[in-house]
């Protein structure tokens, strides 16, 4: 048989939908980072809603037996282990273990000595090595815990089963390493087949009759009061004091049936600190259990006897196997009765919170009535409450049932804290991201603001800047024009006794009228107007002629392949400028002659405009007519002008390129 941890068992036990000892709603572990918040959301919501149906701990006070401890070793890894032989081969699928629990005066309680790593092996007479059915390590963080350990495994036969100790942790008291636990149940679907079995060890016995001899490991006692979270409570049968030396209690099952166990619920104790009572109250120190199927029972048939031969015999609930007999009738007689001295009035007394009778694994003593040899003297404490199937808690659970609950408690409880953490963590980041969020939505709506701020800026000055250039174009253009169709007419006047040239004169002013026209229609974008500036070589000399028709002018242009690869705009830009630069010359220097320089290369556009003429008053970027300095600005370039000490005026203008290549 191959070996199987608890885990896996568990998750393929889930997806046929049953797990032994445990809720049918259990869900297979995963990992609480892979669960959306939503998801962990709900998994807290389910986890409290089954914490709500599970049994709780409530554990015994009082004095009662601990379970079994081996000798102490100062390491860890020191093996011990621990065999329960059955007698016979039995049906087994589920071993639980109990630890022995410590009083921390820290930490509150928990397990004391029980092991970090250990395996659980079964097998049979014939199989001596036996077959591993569970394993735990470390990684499967059993500790801290004070719940039982369930280890399932598909059903198997088996003689014995050992539960082998490889890392040992620390008692409490002085941290020797021991294997320490409080009981072992080894069950075969309902039936504890390891209750009151003999225990070996591969330590020695130290503690015979003490409260941690080895057989306190299968005598059924648990270190938990039965608290489960169903039913109504139901105050426990208890007699008057003096009822006789031999009480006896009798249970009619209705008819005859196959029956094997029995379990007797001690008391509830007294919930007072100290408590009033003391862990054995109520219960006989001999009591022999008998069977029969006539009510006389003239066909009696002892079944099984409870003998408390010290305290440590007593707990909640005294268990006993015995061979299958059909009976109707239970009779539990007191051989030695309880003596109850604790008031002014002493005397034999009996009780019990519960008596189950079970045939096949079922209660059969359910609501079944009960009669005595003695009278009962409170309505409270009638002999229906030890039928009645509720203890002081609620309702009276399955022994395997109860363990599995209270071993899946221990797992949600230890999840829910991992679970309420993430959920801690996911919240802190989601109110960081929501704060993240709410100032990013604040400077985006500032951006929002700035770039609309920034784009009404940008029209306006795209605005001006249009409204710059119309009225530049129109100056320039229009300007230069009517300055020409000025000259043109002064021309004519002077020419009336030449009619030819006279004839000359008249079509040019009739050009440049219908020019200044079609400069108008087009004077919000010069590049429009179709043929406009395509030549700047053949429309500087062009422009030359026309305004400054009587002056010798000079015109010299080197680069022509780097002028032709300008941008429309800049050509026309560097065109209106050189027209007002000849439009003041012509109207404000007195000039007989001009000189015209323009160089173009990778770098840039160099313009040199000079004449003879009456010179500025100011030279540099100050002297530079309006006119004039905003096309400059318009083209992008810088202009200065320079009054010569010989006379006469020379305009500058330098033009960069980018160093990649002109504008295009």
């Amino acid at each position: 048989m191959k070996m199987h941890t608890i885990r896996i068992i568990g998750t393929a036990l889930l997806l046929v939908g049953f797990l032994p000892g445990m809720s049918a709603s259990v869900e297979p572990a995963v990992p609480l980072t892979t669960l959306s918040t939503n998801g962990l959301e709900q998994r807290l919501v389910s986890i409290d809603a089954e914490l709500a149906t599970l049994a709780s701990y409530s554990l015994l006070s009082g004095v009662g037996s601990v379970g079994y401890r081996t000798e102490a070793h100062n390491k860890s890894t020191h093996p011990e282990w621990i065999q329960i032989e059955l007698g016979k081969e039995e049906t087994i699928d589920q071993v639980i273990l109990v630890p022995a629990i410590w009083r921390d005066t820290k930490s509150g309680f928990r397990a004391d000595g029980f092991p970090l790593e250990f395996r659980i092996i079964v097998g049979t007479v014939q199989d001596t090595k036996g077959t591993v059915v569970a394993s735990f390590g470390e990684q499967d963080n059993l500790l801290p815990r004070i719940s039982p350990v369930v280890a399932s495994f598909p059903a198997t036969q088996a003689s014995w089963v050992r539960v082998e100790a490889s890392v040992l942790s620390p008692r409490a008291w002085d941290g020797l390493y021991i294997f320490q636990l409080s009981e072992i149940f080894v069950f075969g679907d309902e039936e504890n087949v390891a209750l009151q079995k003999p225990v070996k060890s591969s330590s020695p016995e130290r503690d015979k009759g003490g409260a941690r001899d080895k057989q306190f490991l299968t005598d059924g006692f648990v270190p938990y009061l039965m608290d489960a979270a169903q039913g109504d409570q139901s105050l426990a049968f208890l007699s008057k004091i003096g009822i006789g030396d031999q009480p006896a209690m009798t249970i009619d099952l209705g008819t005859s049936q196959p029956l094997n166990r029995i379990h007797l619920h001690s008391l509830d104790l007294s919930d007072t600190v100290p408590q009033s009572t003391p862990a054995d109250f109520g219960t006989p120190r001999r009591l022999v259990i008998e069977g029969a199927n006539r009510p006389d029972f003239s066909d009696t048939v002892r079944l099984t006897e409870y003998h408390m031969d010290s305290i440590y015999d007593a707990g909640p609930i005294i268990m006993r196997r015995f061979p299958e007999t059909s009976c109707r009738y239970i009779r539990l007689t007191a051989i030695e009765p309880f003596i109850n001295v604790l008031g002014e009035t002493s005397g034999s007394q009996i009780g019990f919170a519960e008596i189950e009778i079970f045939s096949q694994g079922r209660n059969v003593a359910l609501a079944k009535p009960v009669q005595a040899n003695f009278a009962v003297i409170e309505a409270e404490r009638s002999f229906s409450a030890l039928t009645d199937d509720s203890n002081l808690y609620g309702r009276i659970l399955p022994v395997r049932d109860w363990l599995g609950e209270l071993a899946r408690r221990h797992d949600l409880e230890t999840e829910r804290p991992l679970v309420v953490a993430e959920l801690g963590q996911r919240y802190a980041r989601q109110k960081t991201n929501l704060k993240r969020m709410g100032w990013l939505a604040t400077l985006l709506a500032g951006g929002i603001i700035f770039i609309i701020l920034i784009d009404r800026i940008i029209r306006m000055r795209h605005v001006s800047r249009v409204r710059e250039r119309l009225a530049a174009d129109l100056h320039d253009e229009l300007g230069a024009s009517i300055h020409t169709i000025g000259l043109l007419s002064d021309l004519a006047e002077d020419a009336r006794g030449t009619p030819q040239e006279l004839a000359t004169l008249h079509r040019r002013i009739r050009s440049e009228t219908e020019r200044s026209g079609a400069a108008v229609r087009h004077c919000t974008d010069m590049l429009q107007a179709d043929g406009l500036y395509s030549d700047l070589l053949a429309d500087m000399h062009r422009a030359s002629n026309r305004i400054m028709a009587k002056l010798e002018h000079d015109i010299s242009i080197e680069g022509q392949e780097f002028l032709n690869q300008l941008k429309p705009r800049t050509r026309a830009d560097l065109f209106l400028f050189y027209k007002e630069c000849l439009v003041n010359i012509s109207r404000h220097s007195e000039a007989t002659k001009f000189t015209t320089r323009l160089t173009a290369d990778r770098r840039g556009i160099h313009l040199r405009i000079s004449d003879n003429g009456r010179g500025l008053a100011q030279s540099g970027k100050a002297g530079v007519p309006s006119s004039i300095e905003r096309r400059a600005r318009l083209l992008g370039a810088k202009v200065t002008v320079d009054s010569p000490a010989t006379s006469g005026t020379c305009i500058d203008l330098k033009l960069r390129t980018r160093h990649w290549g002109f504008r295009k």
